[in-house]
């Protein structure tokens, strides 16, 4: 039996433990389990940390990393016992994730599982690699007594639930699909790549993974011919090394087999081999390289491969043989079926996406779209609502949210101001500038000024504060349309001025850099008198916001009575619009709904006035009741919005509506000392984070943007000004609470 490796330091918080192969050992379930519990331990940590108990063979030792704790022999069953008991007297160990592949485990049909279960007194899930369908009797006993013994199953496949229920009688309330996992790869054309690769001007055809007989690669092989007559650039990389297990039996064999297949063709310039065990970012590099992936495999009943997920994951298309997982997963023009063993059928699907581009182009958009459930974060989420249905382990909300990126932030900003739109993570100048974006990224760059004294977030500020320089006219009002259509159709609007007045009141609260501070309150000041002529609820809150901040910093009389003024415009319309059980100021509820409550607090907070008080706790419950729905942020639709006698509409859901209420809910604990408001602002900015319906992340960690929505079944893709702004409004107001909160508990 290997020596157990466990130390009583290496268990503070830990609480996952996953039981699986692992790194360095060289196999697919080794980087599945590794990435997983590094996007758990991503996502969670520190107060849900995940260990690993590695499967390793009586002649082999490996250098396991320290999240590797303990070791079952995969041929000793006593080791399986053993193991087992430790894991029962270790009180920070909660629940066990299982990576089930038959090979894996020791005993026929891997049934040393089985007393490893009998023993084991904590719960466990186990998430099957492989579902065979028309299993032998004994193979369905062992698959059975392993489920019984396990209070969840996780499966990669629809098709694996039913095959699960029906061929091994499996209750199918205890399974749950959660797809291969991938990482998050932005949505790019493949020219750059192929120049780092140099493989310019290259068709690229590519297949990786471990190299053995069930690849089926000859077969694709024999198909290139008559393709290259077509496309005589086309070149297959055939990429991997050949498995560890089939190199011990019968070494190079099969790959030498499949060399002699490729000169015997003459498509010696055609085809190129790559023996490495790829790290993630080469496969990564590659895929991206890619024009189609092709997936080539022989067994029909295979029911996942990360090799198929992460091509979907870096939106390329993709031809595959036929089995269940390929027909699901490339199912909805996603990609393209070709038959087993059949070369000619190869090419056929080959040719019918090299000679379409626009049908090319449908398969990377909707393979693409469809991975976006698949990636780590949102596998990680998953995984752990799972765990918490057994046992409750944490809030699935978080506190430790993602590092900090104006990265797509500058990607959109030029020397103008911030560009609207976004074709994807790519700025679209076609529909130009608004002052609306630009006074809302005037917020962000001073926060996060004030935050982390970044030179190049103030050079930001300096720049959209130059654009609402820019628009402002004689009379003190802002043109809010720039450089598209309706600059001159339809270029001001009452919104856009309050939140104009909103961004420079804040400004010259918080900036300290003189230059901004001269100009900011040159153009608030040009502005005041038109705050007067304002009606509409949202230009009205924003203007009070604004005046709010400034009062802070220059608090003259006459900026206390305008607060008055707007205050008691919003009152009004509250008095005129409130009934029972609709506590607001307007007969429906639309778009950024969280910034009427959030000036009330504000205003109460200049005034001292009660009453304001009382209507920002009414409306801001009121929402918070509609908001939050089975625990978790879901904000009022815009295909609909939400009339007072109608039903409300859920979808699409805005960024800057769940940024409004994460707004309101940190500025009502600033004001009232509440701590129920900052747990609901936590709560709501999950949002972002994949505590939605879709269980999506809604923030995009590689480009630093934001997505435009979400929709019922996916996320609009494209990352504009409005939602990226947004997001990052509510998480740079986060964290300078969070720091004030560190800050006052270290004075205590």
């Amino acid at each position: 039996m290997k020596k157990e490796r466990i130390t009583p330091e290496e268990f503070v918080n830990s609480k996952t433990c996953f039981l699986s192969n692992f790194p360095p050992k060289e196999c697919g379930i080794a980087t599945f389990t590794k990435d997983l519990s590094s996007a758990m331990d991503r996502r969670w940590n520190p107060k849900l940390k995940s260990r690993v108990i590695a499967i390793t063979e009586n002649t082999a030792l490996y250098n396991y990393n320290k999240k590797v704790i303990m070791e079952i022999s995969k041929e000793d069953i006593e080791s399986y016992i053993q193991i087992a008991k430790k894991i029962n007297e270790n009180d920070n160990i909660k629940i066990v994730s299982i990576q089930h592949e038959f090979g894996i485990f020791g005993g026929e049909y891997g049934s040393y599982l089985i007393p490893f279960l009998e023993a084991i007194k904590k719960p466990a899930v186990l998430t099957f690699h492989s579902v065979l369908p028309n299993p032998d009797e004994m193979r369905k006993k062992i698959v059975n007594a392993i489920c019984s013994r396990c209070e969840g199953v996780i499966v990669m496949a629809n098709t694996a639930v039913d095959i699960l229920e029906k061929d091994y009688g499996i209750e199918r309330e205890k399974i749950h699909v959660v797809h291969h996992g991938i990482p998050n790869v932005s949505f790019q054309k493949n020219n750059s790549f192929k120049q780092k690769l140099n493989l310019n001007e290259k068709i690229i055809l590519s297949t990786f993974g471990l190299l053995s007989r069930g690849k089926g690669i000859e077969y694709l092989i024999k198909s290139l011919p008559s393709l290259v007559k077509k496309y005589p650039n086309l070149l297959y990389l055939i990429i991997g090394e050949t498995h560890p297990a089939v190199r011990k039996e019968e070494g190079e064999e099969y790959r030498n087999e499949l060399i002699a297949l490729v000169e015997k063709l003459g498509l010696k310039n055609n085809v190129k081999f790559y023996n490495k065990y790829l790290t993630l970012k080469e496969i990564v590099s590659y895929l991206l390289a890619t024009d189609i992936y092709i997936c080539t495999n022989l067994e029909r009943n295979q029911i996942t491969s990360g090799t198929l997920a992460y091509a979907l994951g870096c939106g390329r298309a993709v031809v595959s043989t036929p089995s269940i997982y390929a027909e699901e997963m490339l199912s909805d023009n996603r990609g393209v079926l070709a038959k087993f063993k059949d070369p000619e059928s190869y090419a056929k699907a080959i040719d019918s996406i090299l000679s379409d581009k626009e049908f090319k182009e449908v398969l990377e958009k909707n393979a693409y779209t469809f991975s976006r459930t698949m990636i780590w974060s949102n596998v990680a989420y998953k995984y752990l609502k799972i765990f918490n249905q057994i046992i409750h382990l944490r809030k699935d909300t978080t506190e430790k949210f993602p590092k900090i990126k104006l990265d797509h932030l500058k990607r959109l900003t030029d020397d103008f101001g911030i560009v609207q739109f976004a074709i994807q993570s790519t700025p679209d100048k076609a529909f130009g500038y608004t002052l609306d974006d630009n006074a809302r990224a005037l917020i962000v760059a001073a926060l996060h000024y004030k935050l982390f004294k970044s030179e190049s977030s103030n050079q930001l500020a300096k720049t959209y504060l130059n654009f609402l320089e820019q628009a402002q006219d004689e009379t003190g009002d802002f043109k809010n349309q720039h450089r598209n259509k309706e600059e001159i159709s339809n270029p001001h609007s009452e919104d856009a001025f309050g939140r104009a007045v909103w961004s420079l009141g804040f400004v010259l609260n918080e900036s300290q850099d003189p230059e901004i501070i001269e100009k900011a309150k040159k153009i608030f000041e040009n502005s005041f008198q038109s705050t007067s002529k304002i009606n509409s609820a949202r230009a009205i809150a924003f203007a009070i916001m604004g005046l709010s901040y400034y009062y802070k910093t220059y608090p003259k009389e006459e900026i206390l009575a305008k607060i008055k003024e707007l205050a008691e415009k919003l009152k009004q319309l509250y008095e005129k619009e409130s009934a029972e059980n609709w506590n607001w100021f307007e007969p429906s509820l639309t778009y950024s709904n969280g910034k009427l409550p959030k000036a009330m607090f504000l205003a109460y907070e200049s005034t001292k006035d009660k009453k304001y008080l009382e209507i920002a706790e009414k409306t801001l419950n009121f929402l918070s009741d509609l908001y939050i729905v089975d625990g978790k942020l879901s904000p009022i639709g815009q295909n609909g919005w939400y009339n007072r006698h109608d039903k409300r509409a859920f979808f699409d859901q805005q960024p800057s509506d769940a940024s409004s209420l994460v707004q309101a809910f940190l500025t009502a604990y600033k004001v009232t000392k509440n701590p129920d408001y900052y747990e609901k602002a936590v709560l709501a900015f999950n949002w972002f984070l994949g505590k939605n319906h879709l269980d999506q992340m809604i923030y995009d960690e590689i480009s630093g943007g934001c997505f435009d929505g979400l929709g019922k079944h996916s996320l609009n893709f494209n990352q504009g000004a409005e939602s990226t702004i947004s997001y990052l409004i509510a998480r740079l107001m986060l964290e300078e609470q969070k720091k004030e909160i560190h800050s006052n508990e270290n004075i205590h």
